[in-house]
Order: structure tokens, then C-alpha cells, then sequence
């Protein structure tokens, strides 16, 4: 599934914006934008670290992916929502990508854990009803699994910067 958000908030819980799982390849509402932690300065076109903490802002709504201590509607694992306004919001919007390597690529499958609870970002199979029918409940698992595994499948990927080129070319005596 493709991590989701709209401007529908949860019902219990945090009241905040919800976040999903849909299946859907061409809906806008699954669009993140990838950025530096909280108050951190991240220019366009670094590479993301393993290890290194990032926010994933919604496109649509300018929310960024949270977490925190309330449980989840359908699961009772911790609830994941989108939070801030116009990208700005606090510190529990903090996850860090968890991969091999020591750069986030492209094609590979990563994990993400908040950084102030440690659960890992999930997906299950629980569904909600109205008014979001047939979407997959988001939440945080304290566990890693595979129903925490992400890919990213399309977008727009900036070319690494001149000194991360420059790391990666050196020469062998």
C-alpha cells in the first residue's frame, strides 16, 4: 500500500488529520515530500543517511507525518497522524530511516521509526468503514516486521549534491 493522508480527521484518538494505507498508484493524496528534521537545515538534493532523522510532509495538506502516545482506532497500536500546518509542526513529526548501506537509495525498502517513541511506521490489514472506506490503518508498532518495510515507487528525485559525488569517487593508490 501507499502511505495516504486527506484532510479527514480521526474521530478518537488525537482528533488530528489520519493517515492510511491505499492501494491506488494515481491518487494525489499519496505524495510526501521528503525534509530535514525539526528545526534542522537540509539543502534540496542531500542524500538521506541511514541512521539520519527526516519529516515526510503531505503535499496536499503541508502536514507532516506524526506520532505520539494515543492508540490507534482500529489495531490500538499507537496512532499515526499528519500534523503542523504548512510544514511546520514539532518535534514528534521526527522519524528516522532505518536501511542498509549507508544512504537511503532509491530502490530500497526502508523502515521508519519515530524518533521520541520508537515504534516503527505499519501497516496491517485493519480497514476502516466510513468515511474512509477500504483504507488500511497507519500506526506505529513497537516491533519491527515485515509490515513495516517502505519503497519509494515514483516522484521527483533531486541529483545528489557535488560533494556527495565528489564522496563517492576517489581514488586507489
Amino acid at each position: 500500500v501507499r502511505l495516504h493522508s486527506h484532510d479527514v480527521r480521526y474521530g478518537s484518538g488525537s482528533g488530528q488529520q489520519s493517515v492510511t494505507g491505499v492501494s491506488a498508484a494515481d491518487d494525489g493524496n499519496s505524495y510526501w515530500r521528503v525534509r530535514g528534521r525539526t528545526a534542522a537545515v537540509c539543502q534540496r538534493g542531500t542524500p538521506v543517511r541511514c541512521g539520519q532523522a527526516i519529516r515526510l510532509t503531505h503535499l496536499g495538506t503541508g502536514r507532516n507525518l506524526h506520532s505520539h502516545r494515543f492508540t490507534s482506532p482500529l489495531s490500538g497500536n499507537q496512532e499515526v497522524s499528519a500534523f503542523g500546518e504548512a510544514g511546520e509542526g514539532d518535534y514528534l513529526d521526527d522519524w528516522t530511516v532505518v536501511c542498509s548501506g549507508t544512504y537511503w537509495a532509491r530502490e530500497d525498502e526502508v523502515r521508519f521509526q519515530h524518533t521520541s517513541t520508537d515504534v516503527f511506521l505499519s501497516v496491517t490489514g485493519e480497514q476502516y468503514g466510513r468515511p474512509i472506506h477500504g483504507q488500511k490503518e497507519v500506526h506505529g508498532m513497537a516491533a519491527s516486521s515485515q509490515n513495516n518495510y517502505w519503497k519509494v515507487m515514483e516522484g521527483i528525485f533531486m541529483q545528489p549534491s557535488e560533494a556527495f559525488q565528489m564522496e563517492q569517487h576517489h581514488a586507489e593508490l
